[in-house]
C-alpha cells in the first residue's frame, strides 16, 4: 500500500526490507534486543508522518540510520538518568553471541562507553567510512578515528587478559 503524495520508496515495502537491518544495528549499539526493538519502533514512528520528506533524501537508508543513532543517544541520556542497573540481565533472543568467545567479545563490547561501541559498530559492522559515521553523528571526522581507535584498544586488552586467564 502507498501513502497518499510519497514519493521515494513506500514505507511498509521499505520498513519490510530494511527493518531487520535497522534492528540488529540497534541491538549492536543498545546490547539488548528489547532496548533495540525500543529504538528501532519510536524512529519508525517518527518517520512514519514524514516519510515524504524522508523519502525525498538522497540516502534514505542513512537518513533512517542516523534517526537510529540518534534515538540511541536520546534513550541512553534518558535511561542515565532514569534507570537502574541489576545485578543479573537474563538475556534471550537470536540477536545475541553464541559462542564463547563472541559472548566474551561482545561483552568487552558493551563495557566501552557508548560513544566507542557505536562508533566500532558503525565502522566495523555497518562498514561505514569514517566521514559517513561523522555524519551520523554530528561529529568530526578526527573524533570518530579517536573513538574507533580507543574502542579497538579496548577490545584488544579485553581480549588479551581473556587469552591469558585461559
Amino acid at each position: 500500500m502507498r501513502r497518499r503524495g510519497v514519493s521515494g520508496p513506500d514505507f511498509d515495502a521499505w520498513v519490510e526490507r530494511r527493518g531487520d537491518a535497522l534492528l540488529r544495528l540497534a541491538y549492536l549499539l543498545t546490547g539488548s534486543r528489547t532496548d533495540a526493538e525500543d529504538v528501532v519502533q519510536d524512529v519508525l514512528v517518527r518517520a512514519l508522518p514524514r516519510w515524504d520528506r524522508i523519502a525525498a533524501a538522497d540516502d534514505v537508508d542513512a537518513y533512517v540510520r542516523r534517526m537510529v543513532v540518534n534515538a540511541h543517544t536520546s534513550w541512553w541520556r534518558r535511561w542515565r538518568k532514569r534507570e537502574t542497573p541489576v545485578e543479573q540481565v537474563h538475556r534471550t533472543g537470536h540477536l545475541e553471541p553464541v559462542e564463547p568467545r563472541d559472548d566474551a567479545l561482545w561483552r568487552a563490547c558493551l563495557a566501552l562507553p557508548a560513544d566507542q561501541r557505536a562508533a566500532v559498530v558503525l565502522r566495523f559492522y555497518e562498514d561505514l567510512t569514517y566521514a559517513e559515521i561523522a555524519a551520523l553523528a554530528g561529529v568530526r571526522e578526527g573524533t570518530v578515528r579517536s573513538r574507533v581507535s580507543r574502542g579497538i584498544a579496548a577490545l584488544r586488552m579485553q581480549v588479551a587478559t581473556l587469552e591469558d586467564v585461559r
